[in-house]
């Protein structure tokens, strides 16, 4: 009898050896972090002694602990309004860049240029901006009569001079997604609407808006996992004294930064990165179920 060989049986083999750099990266630096993590959240460990199991006594510290409590408020702060003002702004420049010419290809250019610009050398440049004494932003504020702000020296205003840094650097990648997805609104659509009397801000409620919902979603969930991850500019404006003035800049994951490497609370550090994980994993699960109400994203 002759055995036909089956020409697709080395195939599997084949990709797995294809995959097999991707796999190793995967476990090397996804798998095995997460699972170091979950485990080290649950143990009392400094990195210079073995960790010692303390069950979920990382957790009770943390909600305990003043300092954990401004983090996450600071963090939902930033990011709420970051967020808020993020879309709406970006959106708001896709509108008005959505056309085609020398002059607005030029204003596309600068608004997205900040995006490439590294975080540190934002940071860095913002810091000379809002400077109380001879910053550019009080200079201008004073030709009308408002006296200086201490923008990151003062506790009320230190989170509005984090999000200025923040809304400079990201808005300009929004926009440029917002601008793909008008570019593919059908401009039928919008023709026929003007035809039938319809008026721009009609248009935009009942069409343009619900086409991009999808992308909206999308941006929106991206960048609140983002703003949860905020940590360059936080660290570079107060390098020496983390979360000054008054922990007023402690966002989420500069304090995982102090536990874990200030203070070599590791454990702690641990537990705070498992619930960052945890509220990122929450948050992309509403953005799958409200994708699903509003219709795919493709």
């Amino acid at each position: 009898m002759i055995r036909h060989r089956n020409p697709n049986s080395g195939e599997g083999w084949t990709a797995l050896l294809y995959l097999a750099p991707w796999l190793i990266g995967l476990g090397g630096l996804v798998v095995v972090p997460i699972g170091l993590a979950i485990y080290w959240s649950f143990t009392n460990y400094n990195l210079l002694t073995a960790p010692h199991w303390t069950g979920v006594a990382n957790y009770a510290t943390l909600f305990h602990d003043p300092v954990f409590l401004q983090s996450v408020a600071n963090t939902l702060t930033i990011t709420v309004i970051g967020v808020a003002a993020g879309t709406v702004m970006a959106l708001g420049a896709a509108f008005l860049l959505n056309r085609q010419s020398r002059t607005i290809r030029a204003f596309r250019t600068a608004i997205f240029l900040p995006a490439i610009v590294p975080p540190v050398a934002t940071a860095i440049g913002w810091i000379f901006i809002l400077n109380p004494q001879y910053g550019i932003l009080n200079q201008i504020l004073a030709k009308f009569g408002i006296a200086n702000i201490g923008w990151l020296d003062d506790p009320h205003y230190a989170k509005l001079g984090l999000l200025m840094m923040m809304l400079w650097g990201t808005i300009g990648q929004i926009m440029i997604v917002f601008l793909a997805a008008l570019q593919e609104i059908p401009s039928d659509l919008h023709e026929a609407a003007a035809v039938d009397g319809a008026g721009s801000g009609r248009i935009f409620r009942t069409i343009t808006l619900p086409l991009l919902m999808p992308v909206i979603l999308y941006c929106v969930v991206v960048a609140t996992l983002f703003y949860f991850q905020f940590f360059e500019q936080a660290f570079v404006v107060s390098p020496n004294d983390l979360g000054a003035p008054v922990n007023s800049t402690m966002t989420y994951a500069l304090y995982i930064y102090q536990q874990a490497f200030g203070y070599l609370h590791m454990g702690e550090a641990a537990a705070m990165s498992v619930m960052l994980l945890l509220a990122s994993g929450t948050v992309t699960g509403i953005f799958f179920w409200f994708s699903k109400k509003f219709g795919s994203l493709s």
